[in-house]
């Protein structure tokens, strides 16, 4: 499997734990903090996980708003891409997991490979950016309501990832 780089922002710091504790799934995966990741290392990768946060009524992640633009002029082509979000589901259940929707809608149509959906079965929400209607865009974690169930729904989604990679 070639390399995987994790690129993640975080504001509360839930985000960036989340990504660390898939990174350290990973056998040898390089972690990058959406404020300071620059495009030409990220455009080295094949193989790529985005992660965010949602903020307020399904904002984006603020670090995420700054990179994504950068992200959308990469060539895409050809890259295995996987997703996860971390949301509130009780507090903004309208808008569980919207940032990871927000990133999944600029990637989409770029000519990677969306890998890691993950069924919405067992999550309580009202709406989701990030639900295509078979499940969601990507891995879906809720720190403030389900933490209990935040290590196997790791551990479940990134076996699955793996073998999808390149």
């Amino acid at each position: 499997m070639k390399p995987v780089a994790i690129i993640y922002g975080s504001t509360g710091d839930n985000t960036k734990g989340v990504a660390k504790k898939i990174a350290g799934q990973i056998e040898g995966a390089v972690l990058y903090d959406a404020a300071s990741a620059k495009t030409n290392e990220i455009e080295s990768y094949d193989n790529l996980i985005l992660g965010t946060s949602t903020w307020g009524l399904g904002d984006l992640q603020d670090d995420w708003e700054g990179f994504l633009p950068e992200l959308k002029k990469l060539n895409l082509e050809g890259k295995t891409i996987a997703l996860f979000g971390l949301g509130d589901s009780s507090s903004y259940s309208d808008t569980f997991v919207d940032g990871m929707g927000i990133i999944y809608e600029a990637i989409k149509d770029k000519g990677c490979n969306i890998i890691g959906s993950v069924s919405s079965e067992g999550y309580t929400y009202d709406a989701s950016r990030a639900d295509n209607g078979a499940g969601f865009v990507g891995l879906a974690i809720d720190e403030d309501n389900e933490y209990n169930l935040t290590d196997s729904r790791i551990a479940d989604w990134t076996k699955d990832i793996l073998l999808k990679f390149q």
